[in-house]
Parts: structure tokens; C-alpha cells; sequence
């Protein structure tokens, strides 16, 4: 059993990850491939010396946030113990709720600690890898992305067979979280054309999808790693990208760490880049049913 520090596990409210940091304002996707922890001044190693001496690395992890953290397990846990084991460490945990956006979320997790006594962890997962965010944010290193997320919908394909554009839905009922990325799209796509179709009063993508595999609606919409997780490999259903085209390549998740932090973030970067290239992440998707994109 992992060792979870900090408050205990408390429901968050999924949001768009991307939000405020430019994904709907048509930046470029370009700089998040080759993503690099920001130049900053040697550490001298210190930062590394400090987490071997402990034989410990905090790692910050959303709560309530299917497939990659719900009560202690998921791909962000999974993640957080190999990198850890590479470097020679424990993980340890501090979960914690979304704050109002990322800002908070790197200043409570990061740099600062949170105003209610916990953090800062040593890393925070689960970060868009986006140039506006690591601009607005010059105490972090925001780096070493692991997997790149996207906007999906699933659909029944007995009740829509096909799907060339939003207007093969006419008609169907569609579960989205209001309260998310997907949901925003979809209320205001083809000018509200769908709004009075759609069930937003879900928690997140997987309560979407749990509706669709109900029979309660025609199709669902959210993370690729929501359907995917509850809708994958079941043939009554087709998962694709939400046809929205600004939104098919999706955004890079990664790494933060302080900005100081240098051989930290360099090591860990390191250990992400090996578990990318030997096919080690992929694994840690796929148990989770979840289709690896490479970042």
C-alpha cells in the first residue's frame, strides 16, 4: 500500500487542465514535444543529494481523477513508484484537490505549500506541458511529458453508426461533464447547436461513459483516458476524437518540480525519457486500458 501523505482523499471537481494556459487561443503545439526543464542555476546536485539522503520522493497527485489517481491507485501512483525505483527511492504521496486553476496548483504543490499546512511535494504529475503556462510560472520547471491526452467522444454504434462531424448526432442524447474542457466545446459547438442534447451534470468523463454503457444515452464525451479506461475493447462501442479539429492533437501531460531544483528535474526527466522509449509507460497505460500517445 502506498504511503499517502497529507489530507486525506476528498472528491475534486475534474476541470479542463488546459485552462487558462492557452489550448483554445490556437498556440502552437510545438513546443511541448521537445519539452526541457527551464535553464536555471546549478544546483550543484544538492537537490538530489537531499531526496537519496531521505531514500524518499514526494510526489503530488490529483485526487479523484480516473484512470490516473482514485484512492491511492491509478497511472499517476504507477508512474510516481518507477521513477522512484529508477532513482533509487521510495514514492510517497500528497494528494490533494484541483484549485481553481493551474497557477494555484503549481504554488500550493511546487514552489510554496498549501494554505491549509501540506506540501510542497518534491514533484508535481499530471502538468500540461504548455509554453504560456511554464511563462506565467517562472518558480517551476514544468517538463519530461508522459503521455499526451486529447478529447474524445465515444458513441453506440447501433444508434449512431457513423460519424463524419457533430451533425451525426442530431438528435442523440450525449453525456459530457459541463464542467470540463469537453463540455465548454460541446455546449457552444455550431453555435449551441447541440446544447439541449447533452447531460452535463456528471463528475467526469467516466461518469459519462458509465452512462453510455448503461444505455442511458447514444454517445459520450471527455478524456481519452476516461472512455478509454471504461470503454475500451467493448465492440458495441467506437471511440474517436471529438471532431472539433483545433482539438485532435491534444496536449502533452508532464513534471514539475521547483525551479532550482536542477538535478532533480534532470534525473527525473531522464528516468520519464527511458520509461518513454523502452515501452515501460506504455505498459503502465495499458494495464489501465488506456491507449499510450506518445508526447
Amino acid at each position: 500500500m502506498p504511503d499517502f501523505l497529507g489530507l486525506p482523499s476528498r472528491r475534486a471537481t475534474l476541470r479542463a487542465l488546459v485552462a487558462g494556459v492557452g489550448f483554445l487561443g490556437g498556440s502552437s503545439l510545438s513546443p511541448w514535444a521537445h519539452a526541457q526543464p527551464r535553464p536555471q542555476p546549478d544546483d550543484q546536485g544538492a537537490a538530489m543529494e537531499r531526496i537519496k539522503k531521505l531514500g524518499r520522493l514526494s510526489f503530488g497527485i490529483y485526487n479523484d481523477m480516473p484512470p490516473f489517481h482514485v484512492a491511492g491507485r491509478g497511472i499517476d501512483v504507477d508512474m510516481a513508484h518507477a521513477i522512484a525505483k529508477s532513482l533509487g527511492v521510495e514514492a510517497t504521496f500528497i494528494p490533494f484537490s484541483a484549485g481553481e486553476n493551474m497557477d494555484d496548483d503549481l504554488r500550493a504543490l511546487v514552489w510554496r505549500g498549501h494554505y491549509l499546512g501540506f506540501g510542497p511535494a518534491d514533484v508535481l504529475l499530471h502538468v500540461p506541458v504548455d509554453a504560456p503556462l511554464m511563462n506565467a510560472n517562472p518558480r517551476v520547471s514544468i517538463f519530461a511529458p508522459y503521455y499526451r491526452e486529447r478529447l474524445v467522444i465515444a458513441r453506440d454504434v447501433r444508434t449512431v453508426p457513423k460519424m463524419d462531424s457533430m451533425a451525426d448526432f442530431k438528435g442523440h442524447r450525449i453525456a459530457v461533464p459541463g464542467q470540463s474542457l469537453a463540455g465548454w466545446l460541446l455546449i457552444g459547438s455550431d453555435s449551441g447547436a447541440y446544447r439541449d442534447q447533452l447531460d452535463t451534470k456528471l463528475v467526469d468523463g467516466t461518469d459519462a461513459a458509465r452512462r453510455l454503457l448503461r444505455g442511458e444515452v447514444a454517445a459520450a464525451a471527455g478524456h481519452a483516458s476516461e472512455i478509454e479506461s471504461t470503454l475500451a475493447g467493448d465492440p458495441r462501442f467506437a471511440i474517436e476524437p471529438l471532431p472539433l479539429p483545433r482539438m485532435r492533437d491534444g496536449w502533452p501531460i508532464g513534471c514539475a518540480v521547483k525551479q532550482e531544483a536542477r538535478s532533480l528535474a534532470l534525473a527525473i526527466k531522464a528516468s520519464v525519457d527511458a520509461m518513454n522509449n523502452n515501452g515501460d509507460t506504455a505498459k503502465i497505460f495499458e494495464r489501465a486500458k488506456v491507449a499510450w500517445r506518445k508526447p
